[in-house]
């Protein structure tokens, strides 16, 4: 399998390509300050590390991103340049839950060979919010057990684990709300149990993913991939539809596509 992955809906910029060679499986990948510098950076990261692996765009089996939620500038300029690289080149696209990835790099790092887990995955949202879902892990697939949500972090409250299932709080939120999230699992059976892990949604993270979630359909045409929001926000700035253009743009002018590829 050939893909591509990255995420920017972070502070981070996260890119990954993987290839199979006679059965063994090859990354490159590359991790980045994100925020202001995605937009510029993040087409050359990705042709660099494409060129690395001796892949271009239309060999792909699909272009994965961090559909998030996450930061709205950075998940729009994830989509804008997965829909251009994707309609260039011919192949899906592959929205990756951000807090699905952020699980799944909790589990890779420091659980590998755990049987089964629960892991609650929290993304700092600013604004004294987070943002958070939980899975769970079993059989080596991945099951949404509750549905991504905006809340403050004293608001926190993940279904208790079953029996002999280890819990994981995983994410980037403790240094700011790791008090408050104390009374979330105050009420679990053995609640001194619960693992606090720092994670982020890697895209190492979403390769590892991406074979489950091509399995159950969830690649779409590259004028179907949308971001996922959880805090409403009914406009852009100025600045953030100049972003959106710019990669877009770059994403166009790599693969040279026409125009006409749909971001909203």
């Amino acid at each position: 399998m050939k893909l591509l992955a990255f995420d920017t809906g972070t502070e981070a910029m996260s890119v990954a390509v993987c290839r199979s060679d006679a059965g063994e499986l090859r990354l490159w990948q590359h991790q980045a300050a994100g925020g202001a510098n995605a937009s510029t950076a993040l087409i050359p990261t990705i042709l660099d590390l494409l060129r690395q692996a001796g892949l271009d765009l239309r060999s792909l089996d699909a272009v994965c991103f961090g559909s998030g939620p996450g930061s709205f500038t950075g998940l729009r300029t994830a989509c804008a340049v997965a829909q251009g690289l994707a309609f260039g080149a011919g192949v899906p696209v592959l929205p990756v839950s951000s807090l699905l990835a952020l699980a799944e790099d909790a589990r890779s790092n420091h659980l590998a060979h755990a049987p089964a887990l629960q892991v609650t995955a929290l993304l700092d949202a600013r604004m004294d919010e987070i943002y958070t879902a939980t899975f769970a892990y079993r059989d080596q697939r991945w099951q949404t057990l509750q549905d991504a949500m905006l809340l403050r972090p004293d608001a926190l409250a993940p279904p208790a684990p079953r029996d002999g299932v280890q819990a994981l709080l995983a994410g980037n939120v403790f240094a700011n709300y790791g008090a408050r999230l104390a009374q979330a699992t105050a009420n679990w059976p053995a609640p001194q149990d619960v693992m606090r892990l720092d994670a982020a949604p890697t895209a190492l993270a979403m390769l590892r993913l991406a074979p489950q979630l091509l399995a159950e359909g969830a690649a779409v045409a590259a004028h179907q991939a949308l971001p996922t929001y959880i805090r409403d926000k009914v406009a852009q700035t100025s600045a953030e539809r100049a972003a959106d253009k710019a990669a877009l743009a770059s994403a166009k002018a790599a693969t040279g596509a026409p125009t006409g590829v749909n971001t909203a």
